[in-house]
């Protein structure tokens, strides 16, 4: 083994793909050790780790080579374990090929050792922050937007990161072709938030360039605060994919923003709040967030849909008026290739709603979920369209297994409803 060249060697560890034989073969040999180091392009580290910052500065020294790299101590408890701190993560600088990096529940890390990385690792491309409470926004922001080339930027609950902040990565904005931002809130909070660092009077708070985004989920954002929703939609000419969940101010308007602008729009999801409601004669006068006029003009403005998912928070369950009727279904049918399309706690989708979606020529996929609209009948539209691939259906009380049976080529059916759990959290 030892006299076979390193090009031949390097071929039998690029064919070995489970990380527990790696481990092994690197115990055959020193020469299959250097090699399986040099090949080595991910590791994944967890809860299991008891000398945390001295085994990454371990593992940065042997795999040099490394492009991807998750830490993650999602669910960990024990407090025996050893986290990794700044100090061990400025070990990644020495990763001169890092690309990737996804740090998940990661306690003991702050903006310092986060700014380390972003100087060290210059060609790193996607950064995932997930639930890493003690990092706020600083240096790093600002300097990867300055100076790095970032295309991939993911930032998920952690809270001392908020959204006027995201004004910092600056030109970085141009580069990026995937952003998510995601402020962990509970709705109440939500529904009387009121962002101090907005001003209404600034209209070049959102001053930057985004022509490169294609993907972009953005959830429990303030869609009034300094870093606009309109103003950033108006800005993404490339956007394929687009996902809104409990934006608090969303309006007409933004969607309107958004079909003006973002003409190869492909997939969107759209998680709505509840309406907001007023005091009148004592009477209640519910303002929906959005209504069948932002459905119209996206349904006119992006020809390129295929794909949309209409989520209500159940608490829009029964009100007199959520804004949307069977109408934005049927326009967006009409205007566009729909073939993906998710209903959760819709109840304005009825049967009618049904045989408005037997008639389109596009439609592969349905999803739908706690509605107690849709009967049998309804759905025996679709059975004698034999248009579906797939279908779902979940806490629809009216609808039997049977029917559902002979709907699709492929069928979940099921009286519980997992989106109804999740239409109750926030």
């Amino acid at each position: 083994m030892e006299d076979l060249p390193e090009v031949l060697l390097a071929e039998i560890v690029q064919r070995i793909t489970r990380t527990s034989d790696l481990n092994s073969l690197s115990l055959v040999s020193k020469s299959l050790c250097e090699v399986e180091a040099n090949q080595r392009a991910a590791i994944r580290l967890g809860c299991s780790l008891f000398s945390a910052t001295e085994t990454l500065s371990s593992l940065c020294s042997r795999f040099s080579n490394l492009s991807k790299m998750e830490i993650n101590y999602t669910g960990e408890t024990l407090s025996f374990f050893s986290y990794i701190d700044d100090s061990g993560l400025s070990c990644l600088a020495n990763c001169k090929k890092l690309m990737s990096l996804t740090l998940n529940s990661v306690p003991s890390i702050t903006s310092r050792g986060l700014l380390s990385v972003a100087i060290g690792c210059n060609s790193l491309s996607a950064l995932h922050l997930i639930d890493c409470k003690k990092i706020s926004s600083g240096e790093w922001l600002e300097y990867l937007g300055w100076n790095g080339s970032l295309e991939e930027l993911v930032v998920r609950n952690c809270n001392r990161i908020r959204q006027p902040d995201l004004l910092k990565f600056g030109p970085g904005w141009m580069k990026l072709w995937k952003f998510e931002f995601e402020s962990k809130v509970e709705i109440d909070d939500m529904l009387g938030f009121n962002d101090p660092l907005y001003d209404v009077h600034n209209p070049s708070a959102c001053d930057f360039l985004c022509d490169n985004l294609k993907d972009l989920r953005l959830v429990h954002i303030q869609a009034r605060s300094e870093l606009r929703l309109c103003l950033l939609l108006e800005k993404c000419k490339a956007l394929e994919k687009l996902c809104l969940k409990y934006v608090v101010s969303l309006t007409d308007n933004d969607m309107i923003a958004l079909s003006h602008s973002c003409n190869n729009l492909k997939s969107i999801s759209l998680w709505l709040m509840p309406p907001q409601y007023v005091a009148d004669d004592n009477d209640f006068l519910y303002i929906p967030s959005v209504t069948d006029h932002s459905l119209q003009v996206l349904a006119l403005g992006c020809p390129m849909l295929q794909s949309v998912e209409l989520t209500f928070h159940e608490g829009t369950f029964y009100l007199p008026d959520i804004g949307l009727t069977l109408e934005c279904v049927r326009i967006l049918i009409q205007s566009c290739q729909i073939r993906v399309l998710v209903l959760n706690g819709a109840d304005f989708f009825d049967d009618e709603g049904m045989m408005v979606l037997s008639s389109s020529p596009f439609l592969e996929t349905l999803e739908l979920a706690v509605n107690d609209q849709v009967t049998d009948a309804g759905l025996t539209e679709l059975v004698h369209s034999q248009k579906l691939d797939s279908l779902t259906i979940e806490g629809c009380a009216c609808i039997s297994p049977q029917v559902a049976q002979g709907a699709a080529r492929s069928v979940h059916y099921s009286l519980e409803s997992a989106s109804r759990s999740r239409l109750s959290r926030i």
